[in-house]
C-alpha cells in the first residue's frame, strides 16, 4: 500500500511539475484542449494541464532560410543554376500551426517553384543586371501566398546566377564588343564637334581677309621657330595681292 501511495505521489508531482511551462520572449505556445484549439500563450510562465491540453511552441525570430540550386531556363533559352536566400518570420502563431503541416518545408519548396518561375520569365541580362527587381517580384509572390500560414516574407536575395564556360566567353565577347562600339561612336561624336568648330573658325576668318593673313603669318612663325632644316609652306594669292596693292599705293 505504501509502494503505490509513493507511486500515486510521484506520479502526481511529476505531472504537476511538466504542468509548468516557460516561454522565452520571442516563442508563442499555441495550446490545445483535447485536440481543438484553444489560445495562443506566451511570453512568460504557461500552465498546461497535463493529459488534456496539449502545447506547441512557435519561434517568432527571422528565419534566414537558402534556396537550394535551381536549373533556371531563361527567356532566351540559356540554361543557369540560381540560388537564393529568404528571410521570412512567423507573425501569427495560430494559423502556422493549424493552416500548414511544416511550415518550414512549406516556405522552402514554395521558395524553389517560385524561383524557377519568376527567372524564367526574363532574359538572362536581366538575371545579371536587374536583382533588385527580381527580389522584389519573388518577394511579393512568396509573402501573398505565405500570408494564409501566418508568415510574413521580409526579404529575398538571388545570390548566384552560375553560367556554364562557352557562355562566360560569349558574354565577354559581347562587352568587348560593346566597348569597342561606344568608343568608335564617341570618337565620330568627337570628330563632327571639331569639325563644327572648324567651320565655323574658317567662316570667321573668310569674312575678315586681315585675319586670315594675320592667322597665316601666326602660323609661320611657329614653324620657323622649330628646329627644322628645310620647311615647304605654299603662299596664298590673296597674301600676294595684297602685297602687291600695298606696293602699287
Amino acid at each position: 500500500m505504501n509502494i503505490f501511495l509513493i507511486t500515486v505521489a510521484v506520479i502526481a508531482i511529476v505531472l504537476v511539475i511538466s504542468a509548468f511551462r516557460i516561454l522565452r520572449e520571442y516563442e508563442r505556445g499555441v495550446i490545445f484542449t483535447l485536440g481543438r484549439f484553444q489560445s495562443v500563450k506566451g511570453p512568460g510562465l504557461v500552465i498546461v494541464i497535463p493529459l488534456v491540453q496539449q502545447m506547441v511552441r512557435v519561434d517568432l525570430r527571422t528565419v534566414v532560410m537558402d534556396v537550394p540550386t535551381q536549373d533556371v531556363i531563361s527567356l532566351d533559352n540559356v540554361s543557369v543554376k540560381v540560388n537564393a536566400v529568404i528571410y521570412f518570420r512567423v507573425v501569427d502563431a495560430q494559423r502556422a500551426i493549424i493552416q500548414v503541416e511544416n511550415y518550414l518545408d512549406a516556405t522552402s519548396q514554395l521558395s524553389q517553384t517560385t524561383l524557377r518561375s519568376v527567372l524564367g520569365q526574363h532574359e538572362l541580362d536581366e538575371m545579371l543586371a536587374a536583382r533588385d527587381k527580381l527580389n522584389a517580384d519573388i518577394q511579393d509572390i512568396l509573402d501573398k501566398h505565405t500570408d494564409a500560414w501566418g508568415i510574413k516574407v521580409s526579404n529575398v536575395e538571388i545570390k548566384h546566377v552560375d553560367l556554364d564556360e562557352s557562355m562566360i566567353r560569349a558574354i565577354a565577347r559581347q562587352a568587348e564588343a560593346e566597348r569597342e562600339r561606344r568608343a568608335k561612336v564617341i570618337h565620330a561624336q568627337g570628330e563632327f564637334e571639331a569639325a563644327e568648330q572648324l567651320l565655323g573658325a574658317a567662316s570667321k576668318l573668310a569674312q575678315q581677309s586681315q585675319a586670315l593673313q594675320l592667322r597665316y603669318l601666326q602660323t609661320l612663325t611657329q614653324i620657323a621657330g622649330d628646329k627644322t632644316n628645310t620647311v615647304v609652306f605654299p603662299l596664298p594669292i590673296d597674301l600676294m595681292e595684297a602685297f602687291g596693292k600695298k606696293d602699287k599705293d
